[in-house]
């Protein structure tokens, strides 16, 4: 089994509030810093995102990847890849716990394997930035109310 790399943040919002921007996937170019273009290809009878086409470029990996996504309840998302350029698999997830007094804590994990050789540090290295930033963006994203 590939190694996944993870990280958590504490947001100060409701989890209904995180899970918000985390669903609104054409505003990713505005928040996620990787993510370049996103599309939503499919939407569930809930309305939420099953497939989405995303142009990523985070430094050592650049591609135009198709993502799907499942809902778990109101507080998890998952996806795996569905088709790539670069990517052999891509597979993470976003698992939020309500803490209270409008505080969430978000777990991202994320497992990357690319088509052409990389060492595993340097993929954990992609991913751990990848995490990051998405976390970072997603608190400010959230936090500002935007």
């Amino acid at each position: 089994m590939a190694e996944h790399t993870s990280s958590s943040i504490t947001i100060e919002a409701a989890p209904a509030d995180v899970m918000g921007v985390i669903a609104d996937f054409a505003r990713y170019p505005e928040w996620t810093g990787e993510v370049k273009e996103a599309e939503v290809l499919s939407s569930d009878e809930a309305g939420r995102a099953e497939k989405v086409r995303l142009l990523l470029d985070a430094g050592a990996i650049k591609d135009d990847h198709t993502l799907a996504y499942t809902w778990t309840g109101d507080n998890e998302v998952s996806w795996t890849l569905v088709k790539s350029q670069m990517l052999r698999s891509l597979d993470g997830s976003y698992l939020l716990k309500d803490l209270g007094d409008e505080r969430t804590e978000v777990t991202y994990q994320l497992t990357v394997d690319v088509k052409i050789p990389m060492l595993g540090m340097i993929k954990r290295k992609a991913e751990k930035v990848i995490i990051d930033r998405a976390l970072a963006g997603l608190k400010q994203r959230v936090e500002s109310g935007a």
